[in-house]
């Protein structure tokens, strides 16, 4: 495969980490609370190999830490990392986008702490503005890209 024609992106990159059903489901379960093995198999119905090694994955790249809870045997539970809880808008939003083109009607809805039904919109940090990605221009710093694809390079 050339890879020189393969975008350079942070998506892709954060997709090589949690891009797969079971490792959001595992974040999903973390972030509500649960984590003991047994229930997050329960929980996400994911078979028991693959969510070791889902597990295994997510402790290796820093997203969930391992914590001894018992000792005789010893037993571990699954919490999240900083980086682990940085994900929650992301799972709010896939499940906002979910209650509104996946399901016929959502399971579960939040309410933020002001009392309202929680609707998450993104907004630009310094002018408050909502961000709806037509309103973006991408300036890429990786030499050799642009919006369109790769560019050419300017001849010396």
């Amino acid at each position: 495969m050339d890879t020189t024609s393969v975008r350079p992106c942070s998506v892709a990159a954060a997709l090589s980490v949690v891009g797969e059903k079971w490792s959001l489901l595992v974040i999903r379960e973390l972030a509500w609370g649960v984590h003991r093995f047994d229930e997050i198999a329960r929980y996400t119905g994911a078979p028991r190999d693959i969510l070791t090694s889902r597990l295994r994955r997510l402790e290796s790249v820093g997203v969930v830490e391992r914590r001894q809870y018992q000792e005789r045997p010893p037993r571990y539970g699954y919490h999240l990392t900083k980086s682990g809880h940085e994900l929650r808008p992301v799972l709010l939003s896939l499940m906002q986008w979910g209650d509104r083109w996946a399901v016929e009607a959502p399971s579960v809805s939040f309410e933020h702490t002001c009392g309202h039904k929680l609707e998450l919109v993104q907004t630009c940090r310094a002018c408050g503005g909502e961000v709806t990605g037509f309103d973006l221009k991408a300036k890429y710093v990786e030499p050799g890209w642009s919006n369109l694809g790769p560019v050419e390079p300017e001849a010396a």
